[in-house]
């Protein structure tokens, strides 16, 4: 049974309000068609799980030029004037998380863990709300799993069960978000036969993928 679909059947449940993860490390990696489609569909008031908010004209960051984001949970802001602009005047809600802590959070979700233990951040306005617990005579922040509706992942090689390879710098946040998320849908330049990946180069199985979006 082949994953393989057309753009249109593979993000048809994507809707207005979703929580989304979207892979990348300042649009390297991200990906691109699947974003520019969710640009073209309109979809509002969703809220974004990545790393960065990219730049207006690349990846993810197109999602603020476009309006169509209302929270962003990412690590770093600073090369998109329209997310931090849009942060400022309150058009948009924003969570800042320290980058590893970011990792860590979703790679929690995908784990079944409920939560992770981390120093960083303690004795900073990061610890507002949060948790604290001592452990060895040093006090730890609990993070909570962070987990989406749906996870877009951007794939080097991918095949018609589902199986991926990255490329690089490319496989960044792609692997723990491939984990992390209720509906997977990876695109990936090159399609092969179920088969045809040896088994030791496969960075994200199958099983976690719900689709895939064959891309030039």
């Amino acid at each position: 049974m082949t994953k393989l679909r057309t753009i249109d059947d593979a993000l048809a449940r994507l809707t207005d309000g979703m929580t989304i993860m979207v892979g990348g490390f300042l649009a390297t990696g991200c990906p691109h068609v699947l974003v520019d489609e969710i640009v073209r569909r309109g979809v509002r008031d969703l809220t974004l799980i990545a790393n960065d908010t990219a730049m207006p004209d690349r990846g993810y960051g197109k999602l603020f030029v476009s309006g169509q984001i209302k929270k962003v949970i990412c690590s770093y802001m600073g090369l998109n004037p329209t997310s931090i602009a849009q942060k400022l005047d309150g058009t948009i809600e924003v969570e800042l998380v320290p980058q590893g802590t970011l990792a860590e959070r979703i790679r929690a979700a995908g784990s079944g863990l409920g939560g992770i233990l981390t120093p960083t951040g303690v004795g900073t306005i990061v610890e507002e709300g949060k948790t604290k617990v001592e452990i060895g005579g040093r006090v730890y922040l609990v993070e909570l799993p962070l987990k989406a509706d749906m996870a877009l992942i951007n794939a080097a090689v991918a095949d018609h069960a589902g199986n991926l390879v990255y490329r690089k710098a490319a496989r960044n946040f792609n692997p723990l978000m491939a984990m992390a998320a209720d509906y997977v849908v990876a695109q990936a330049a090159q399609v092969k036969a179920t088969g045809e990946i040896d088994p030791d180069h496969v960075m994200t199985p199958g099983v976690v993928v719900d689709a895939v979006v064959e891309v030039s």
